[in-house]
């Protein structure tokens, strides 16, 4: 029997000396509990993506003297497999790294290298030859893999022919709507087919606009599920191996399993948490208007700062109705968070009296709404500079896609936690949290969106209703879908999927200045979609 502990733990980006620092207490408490081999993240020495610290030769130092500490580390301590970059020559690679007693026992380097999506790896690795990578310790034959390599079947394949009974993979692997049912189907079958059980750890945790659920696995050989980490939450797993049936034995409480708003929620409070807390922000601030956005913002930063850490700031106009007050104070109320008020009216008058000019003679249109939008996001960073706190963006994914949100507006920010939700995803995760404790005025979910910009104003004055536009937006951003196979199936009039198109190709410029936001499926607005600003292409036409 191999007694085992996956590190589900949270390795940022820019200390590597820290990191191993961390591994080593890891690897001290494990050992406490029984453990002789713990397994960490893929680069967790370095962080989960360096970007281009990788090709910092300073920093590629740092990580080398933090894989010597750890390896020196284990001379009295458990075994440790942990992922880290190494150059050799002029070739830098993604490794597995097996230390025990204070030496180097196996070594593998990532095989297949991700490059699509929000993945740049052939940017700064070479891959490793396709030999696999098998040993035995404890009389239990392993085999190493890292990440990617488990979603091909050939490196698999390699270590069951080897005779590993065990494979060890160490991963960095980005959370995805539905990513967790396809990862755990994935290793289920590779189990099965090569019987071969497997120890899969993942990271946990916020990195820019990533977010790593952790959700690690233990698989047996025959593809039965045995063990299923929690989400998003740090811990320390232990299990036990029997070599002779090539099964586990968990030694944790089974995860229950969470419906899609839990997981998407939970997903933008870490990565809101992490964001704030490893950009060195003492709290969070945000516009409050008394509309859906804003209310779903506030309650998530109160659960990933603490409402004592979270500013709610009212900033009213001429158009501003007392219901959107009124909601704004109660919800504060219920929160427990501070609510400051300031009115627009003195520099938006400003503004018009400065602009009296070129506005003269003329009807108001956006002109006037933005100005609106921009005298908040002013001062709403006024703010942010004045306490050192986060400004969060409140938009979401349906107005950055079709640009109904303003530059320099309410588009300021450091941070947009809804950038990868749809406006009907908004309400369907505010209900959930509100399921758990009423946190949100009912009211709030009720009323009809809008930005109260110009009297009486709805946003399906501008848009269409909000259940017709996500199924749109879904089918041409998310699925790649053309306008005319839109309108085949279904989904809009010919006329409105034409507008939305336009809508979103028109915006491109507005979104490369939006502020980064969490990644929660597979086409988010930034690194994972890149299309071209100026840019004639005109599907409608093409169609």
């Amino acid at each position: 029997m191999l007694r085992i502990a996956l590190a589900q733990s949270d390795f940022p980006v820019g200390d590597p000396l820290a990191n191993a620092e961390r591994a080593i207490e890891l690897l001290r408490c494990a050992g406490n509990e029984g453990a002789g081999l713990v397994l960490f993240p893929e680069l967790a020495i370095s962080g989960y993506l360096a970007e281009d610290l990788l090709l910092r030769p300073d920093y590629l130092g740092l990580c080398e003297a933090a894989r010597e500490r750890l390896c020196e580390a284990t001379r009295d301590a458990p075994a440790a497999l942990i992922g880290a970059p190494e150059r050799d020559g002029s070739h830098l690679r993604n490794l597995a790294l097996l230390f025990a007693e204070g030496r180097q026992c196996l070594r593998h380097a990532k095989q297949r290298l991700p490059n699509y999506g929000v993945f740049d790896e052939c940017r700064y690795f070479v891959p490793g030859d396709a030999a696999p990578t098998v040993g035995e310790w404890k009389g239990v034959r392993i085999g190493l893999l890292v990440c990617e390599d488990l979603w091909a079947e050939e490196p698999f394949a390699r270590l069951s022919a080897e005779g590993a009974e065990l494979v060890l993979a160490i991963n960095a692997s980005p959370f995805e709507r539905e990513k967790a049912i396809a990862r755990e189907s994935l290793l289920s079958g590779l189990a099965a087919r090569h019987e071969a059980a497997i120890a899969y750890v993942n990271l946990v945790g916020g990195q820019d606009d990533l977010v790593f659920d952790g959700g690690s696995l233990l698989v047996d050989a025959g593809g039965v599920v045995a063990g299923r980490a929690p989400v998003f939450a740090e811990a320390l797993l232990h299990a036990e191996f029997h070599p002779e049936a090539r099964r586990f034995r968990p030694l944790w409480p089974e995860s229950p399993a969470q419906p899609q708003e839990a997981l998407l929620y939970k997903a933008a409070v870490r990565a809101l948490a992490d964001y704030a807390r490893k950009n060195g922000f003492r709290g969070a601030l945000l516009g409050l208007s008394g509309g859906i956005d804003s209310a779903l913002v506030l309650v998530m930063a109160c659960d990933a700062l603490g409402a004592e850490n979270v500013w709610a700031v009212s900033l009213p106009s001429r158009h501003t109705s007392a219901l959107s007050r009124r909601l704004a104070v109660e919800q504060c109320r219920r929160l427990g968070v501070e609510l400051l008020e300031f009115s627009i009216e003195p520099p938006f008058a400003g503004f018009l009296e400065s602009l009296a000019g070129p506005l003269s003679g003329r009807p108001a249109d956006v002109t006037e709404e933005n100005l609106q939008s921009r005298c908040r996001g002013t001062m709403l960073m006024a703010l942010s500079n004045l306490s050192g706190r986060l400004l969060l963006a409140t938009g979401n994914k349906s107005e950055f896609a079709v640009g109904y949100a303003t530059l320099y507006g309410d588009m300021s920010g450091g941070f947009a936690p809804l950038k990868d939700l749809y406006k009907t995803e908004v309400y369907a995760l505010a209900r959930w949290r509100n399921a758990r404790s009423e946190v949100i005025p009912e009211e709030v979910l009720e009323r009809p969106p809008t930005a109260e910009l110009r009297p009486g104003q709805r946003d399906q004055d501008t848009l269409p209703p909000y259940p017709e536009l996500d199924a749109v937006l879904r089918a041409f951003i998310d699925e790649d879908r053309s306008p005319a196979e839109i309108v085949a199936a279904g989904i809009a009039p010919a006329e409105t999927v034409r507008r939305v198109v336009r809508m979103v190709l028109a915006s491109e410029y507005k979104r490369r200045q939006a502020p980064p936001g969490p990644k929660l499926g597979r086409r988010a607005f930034g690194r994972e979609r890149r299309y071209p600003i100026a840019n004639a292409w005109r599907p409608w036409r093409d169609s």
